[in-house]
């Protein structure tokens, strides 16, 4: 019926046309009918012209590709792609374990040389190609070309993994296998990588390999509850859905997540909870999905996998070097846990190493000379290779390199964009130097000021705005972009977006300082301090320390009176007694909100204002809190969401303030 329909709406408006047309159809069925088809013979006599495998001619590359299958000891096998340069002799290894397929990360070109190939994905021909090491990249289990089950962020064996593999002994298998059968090399191994990739060279320090000699976790996924991908202080990242879908749904991520707007903002708002939301998508068909639904405050679940705390616990063997991006919009929290939890086991300090540099998430291996509308003046991101990241892994990895120059610490200093050699962290400035870090509070005062000195008596007793979920504070400038990287996305520069749209909100609280006259320096984590109530049983508190320019820039007029977030950060306030154990607020009752937010390395300039903006919700990079208290947030009903009064305040008594680390002599 599907083929005749078109015929008869040709002539629709002629009756006897119509009925020729159905007569000379029928008389081809017949005919059909009784003519047999042609058939092909079963063998044309003519060959195929494909070979049965193409053999690629390859004596003219600069590289050998081996693509091996590395028994574990489970006889699980894993996908590994090995690229060894031509003439390689005694060459160290530098391996990446990763989940993002080992043969699309190695395969960005189709050149006899090894830099185009490696280029998209390392983008650091400074230290692979040029240090002369061997590549290898490996499929985790369970993901693309590798055998055994995904789990995401698979536990150490434990509580919470009962089987006799995890990270740590697949990489301690490869580790061995590699220097075994990879003979150009020195039977030296280091492992890096970013992100997720970050996380697997820290499993990797849980018994590790004698033949792994370095380590250099880059923006590592370490705790996803207190502040990595999934949740901070309990308020859950909805932004990152996609990614849980697209990650775990198939082997080889071939299932795209999908949606009905072109605004996030709104294909967030139209689905109300983010537990409905993935309901909507079929998400609870994916593992690791049901376990944050099963997991939304800090329990032992969570606490039990935070790789800062297990790290703690280990003993310190191999040299670390843990990179930390000042603008991490994915996993600011990780690398800094990491070196508060191992620093203190580096007794004679030269085994613990970090860098700060001014980037987003994993841009240290990219062209980092600016983020967004930042300028630095120089590549920042070229000098963090070359100068830092080589050298250190040249003095660990080769048998004949000098012991590197690296400073225990080296930090960007944004404000006045200047890198800085430093004993240890938190400190401000070199180690001959005499200043030290201040804790200095920083009052939220009346009439939307904010000032060194604390508020008088006489002063208002707090600022309030209400807290309306049906028209959330958008985390950035509408329509908003899904999470994502590639051509035209926006993604990773949301961090050094100009916060005025937000500050020009009736429920958006907006202090600032006066002009400063001198520079002042912060170098750490801020501490958020607010005395708050709300009309509500629950409530979310966003807290973001800016940077405020002059009215006018004249070397760079676009930045005239830009809103600089320097470290911004969420809490759920159901988490205000007890992490682990979430407990309803008593409506209308001035309360202690006390958190930290990220780290920061940066110079207020004379001339530039302090702003702290207040607000209780950013969406849609975080969840909504209904303001009622529900026992799980995900499935919380329409009719939980409702409007509350916000106040905060700033009296006697009940000073709200954000200690700052100032650095001063």
């Amino acid at each position: 019926m599907q083929k005749i329909v078109p015929v008869i709406a040709l002539f629709k408006f002629h009756p006897f046309s119509l009925i020729a047309a159905i007569l000379l159809m029928a008389g081809n069925l017949f005919l059909a009918e009784k003519i047999p088809a042609q058939t092909t013979p079963a063998t044309s006599g003519l060959p195929s012209e494909t070979p049965t495998q193409l053999q690629p001619v390859t004596d003219s590359f600069d590289y050998t590709r081996r693509d091996v299958m590395i028994p574990m000891r489970d006889s699980v096998k894993l996908h590994t792609v090995i690229l060894v340069p031509k003439n390689a002799k005694g060459a160290p290894i530098l391996l990446t374990r990763t989940p993002y397929d080992a043969t699309a990360l190695t395969s960005h070109a189709s050149s006899s040389h090894l830099g185009p190939i490696l280029q998209g994905y390392d983008n650091a021909t400074e230290v692979i190609i040029e240090g002369g090491y061997i590549r290898a990249i490996q499929d985790v289990r369970g993901k693309y070309g590798s055998e055994g089950d995904y789990v995401m962020n698979r536990p150490l064996h434990g509580p919470l993994n009962p089987t006799q593999v995890d990270h740590a002994t697949d990489t301690y298998d490869t580790i061995d296998w590699l220097v075994k059968n990879t003979p150009e090399s020195n039977g030296k191994v280091g492992i890096l990588g970013i992100s997720y990739d970050g996380f697997t060279p820290l499993m990797a320090l849980v018994n590790p390999h004698p033949a792994l000699k370095v380590s250099v976790p880059m923006n590592p996924m370490v705790d996803g509850w207190m502040g990595d991908d999934w949740f901070h202080n309990g308020a859950f990242r909805e932004a990152n859905m996609s990614y849980i879908y697209e990650q775990e749904g198939t082997r080889a991520n071939t299932m795209k997540w999908w949606t009905s707007h072109f605004d996030e903002y709104d294909a967030f708002m139209e689905a109300g909870s983010a537990g409905e939301l993935g309901r909507r998508h079929g998400l609870e068909q994916v593992g690791f999905w049901r376990k944050l639904l099963e997991h939304p405050s800090y329990d032992a679940w969570w606490q039990q996998q935070a790789m800062d705390k297990i790290l703690a616990d280990q003993p310190l063997k191999v040299p670390v070097m843990l990179v930390h991006s000042l603008w991490d919009q994915e996993d600011i929290y990780g690398a800094m846990a990491v070196y508060k939890a191992i620093k203190p086991k580096d007794t004679a300090n030269d085994k613990v190493f970090l860098v700060m540099g001014p980037w987003h998430h994993g841009q240290e291996i990219e062209d980092a000379s600016s983020l967004g509308v930042l300028k630095f003046d120089s590549d920042t991101g070229l000098y963090f290779r070359r100068e830092i990241l080589r050298p250190f892994l040249d003095q660990y990895l080769k048998d004949d390199a000098p012991k590197a120059d690296v400073a225990p610490v080296t930090a960007f200093e944004t404000g006045t964009n200047h890198w800085r050699r430093l004993p240890a962290w938190p400190s401000g400035c070199p180690a001959q130097s005499s200043c030290a870090i201040r804790p200095t509070p920083l009052y939220l005062s009346s009439n939307l000021k904010l000032s060194f000195a604390a508020p008088k008596s006489s002063d208002a007793a707090f600022e309030e705005y209400v807290s309306d979920p049906a028209k959330p504070v958008p985390y950035r400038a509408r329509p908003i972009q899904p999470m994502g990287y590639g051509d035209g996305m926006t993604w990773s520069q949301w961090l050094v977006d100009d916060q005025r749209e937000q500050s020009g909100r009736a429920d958006v609280l907006v202090f600032e300082s006066e002009p400063l006259h001198a520079p002042m320096k912060i170098s750490g984590p801020p501490i958020a301090n607010l005395i708050a109530s709300t009309s509500g049983t629950d409530s979310d508190w966003v807290v973001k320390l800016i940077d405020l320019y002059p009215d006018e820039v004249a070397s760079q007029p676009g930045m005239g009176g830009y809103q600089l977030m320097i470290s911004a950060d969420i809490f759920r306030g159901r988490y205000r007694e007890s992490l682990g154990t979430p407990k309803s607020i008593e409506p209308n009752k001035p309360l202690l909100y006390k958190f930290a937010l990220p780290n920061a390395n940066h110079v207020f300039l004379p001339g530039h204002r302090i702003m702290v903006q207040v607000q209780s919700s950013w969406f849609p990079l975080y969840d909504r809190n209904p303001q009622t208290f529900v026992p799980n947030i995900f499935w919380a009903k329409p009719e939980d969401y409702r409007k509350a009064v916000q106040r905060v305040y700033h009296q006697p008594g009940e000073l709200s303030f954000v200690e700052l680390p100032v650095v001063g002599n």
